[in-house]
């Protein structure tokens, strides 16, 4: 089994831009809480005519930090790698701010989760000026960047590749840090899956995720990922084999090493899991309770 380790050597101070690589640069929100780590990374692409990726959460201060980075440039393009409350809503203003259309997947049209409220939740005011296909090009004076549809986490979720640099804009994919909450019903397990492995046939040398530090040599973490992804699957179907019925229950059992606090994240991964566990024919679901298939 390949082994799954985390980085969290993140020493940023927020709002200030840093420079990652020569088309590169990254500023941190202040929204540090324990889902996005130190905060949310909003990233600038390119110099003189350059692109913003996931400006973040509706904050003054985040707003002026990026407007005060791009001082003298112009901003042709908003990306969005999803709609999450973490993540979106702060480029309507931008887009005032700067006249840039903003770009994406989409807009998500799942109800909003009557369970756990997370720093994540789902930011259903935003809508795209345009949407992205898997394979869509956006360009500027030497940078290029290709759209890259991995569901899972959400459902309009995108990475963006950046050609130039070998280097993938992963968004809330794969993180250094920590894994990646899977939060139904928007969330999909089996997408989730299907998305990692459609990076392990890529060749990008360094990722920039959402939350926390960079990552050189990612194909590793990604089967780390998947590895700890199938590890948890089999604990979770284990449990339910042995007679645990609720989600609650498998969560103690099985997150006894979490920080309590994160329960409720763990609560919906588990939920994600015993879905998918159910779509593959492993378990069954009958009158809401997960049974041995």
């Amino acid at each position: 089994m390949t082994d799954l380790t985390f980085d969290r050597n993140f020493d940023v101070t927020p709002g200030q831009p840093q420079r990652l690589s020569p088309l590169v640069r990254r500023v941190l929100v202040n929204n540090a809480s324990p889902y996005t780590f130190k905060g949310t990374n909003s990233f600038i692409v390119g110099t003189g005519r350059v692109a913003v990726i996931d400006p973040g959460p509706d904050d003054d201060a985040q707003l002026a930090a990026l407007l005060d980075a791009v001082k003298g440039e112009t901003v042709t393009h908003i990306l969005v790698t999803h709609s999450h409350a973490d993540h979106s809503p702060l480029a309507r203003r931008l887009k005032q701010a700067t006249g840039a259309a903003t770009l994406a997947y989409g807009a998500v049209e799942a109800p909003p989760s009557s369970g756990l409220r997370l720093d994540a939740s789902i930011d259903h005011d935003f809508v795209p000026d345009a949407r992205l296909a898997d394979g869509d090009v956006v360009s500027g004076p030497g940078w290029t960047l290709e759209a890259l549809f991995t569901p899972g986490h959400m459902s309009n979720h995108m990475c963006f590749a950046l050609k130039e640099e070998r280097a993938l804009f992963a968004g809330d994919h794969v993180m250094a840090w920590a894994t990646s909450v899977i939060a139904p019903p928007d969330g999909d397990m089996g997408q989730y899956f299907a998305s990692l492995r459609k990076l392990l046939d890529r060749d990008e040398q360094v990722y920039h995720p959402g939350h926390g530090p960079s990552r050189r040599d990612p194909l590793p973490l990604v089967r780390g990922y998947l590895a700890h992804r199938r590890m948890r699957e089999e604990a979770i179907r284990a449990r339910v084999e042995q007679g645990a019925r609720s989600v609650s229950e498998i969560v103690a059992a099985i997150y006894a090493d979490v920080d309590p606090k994160l329960h409720g994240a763990a609560a919906l991964s588990t939920t994600a899991h015993l879905d998918h566990l159910v779509a593959q024919g492993k378990l069954r679901k009958v009158e809401g309770v997960y049974e041995a298939a």
